[in-house]
């Protein structure tokens, strides 16, 4: 009967681990490992005894709360951490650089959001309404704030 006892808290244990670690916000495991604990003990007091239940719970308590402590404390979390930055940015807009009425080429299809190229710089820019194709001559026609407003460049 101990067996089981102690491989339902273990196996709580471990689903509870599991759910902080690899799959947190899930919930079910952390719900199931938590239910599977409170069986182990309800057992313990049931079948075993009233002394042994005090034991077992007394035991899982500890057990959990050294868990917390030796993660909180421990270099564990920074093992699990994502460390990279992340360096791209927003178009940041040389006034001197890139004026209405400048033109450029798409470098990739703009619907509505896309890249294009002008004066050298490959800048993110808008289209007002209409989706462009790639490798198509564009025309600047507003720019506000970090955002740049294009339209395509009609052959006459």
């Amino acid at each position: 009967m101990w067996w089981i006892v102690v491989l339902l808290i273990l196996i709580g244990i471990a689903l509870l681990v599991l759910e902080v670690l690899v799959i947190p916000g899930a919930g079910f495991a952390g719900v199931v490992g938590f239910a599977m604990m409170v069986a182990g003990v309800w057992m313990a007091y049931t079948r075993i005894g009233i002394a042994e239940g005090n034991i077992v719970m007394i035991s899982t308590l500890v057990l959990n709360v050294a868990g917390v402590i030796y993660f909180v404390r421990s270099k564990t979390w920074k093992k699990a951490m994502l460390k990279t930055k992340i360096s791209g940015k927003v178009n940041e807009i040389n006034n001197d650089n890139i004026n209405v009425g400048d033109r450029g080429v798409t470098i990739s299809r703009i619907a509505p959001m896309g890249k294009a190229l002008i004066k050298g710089d490959f800048v993110e820019v808008g289209s007002m309404s209409e989706f462009i194709d790639q490798d198509t001559e564009i025309e600047i026609i507003r720019i506000q704030g970090n955002k740049i407003y294009i339209k395509q460049i009609k052959d006459s």
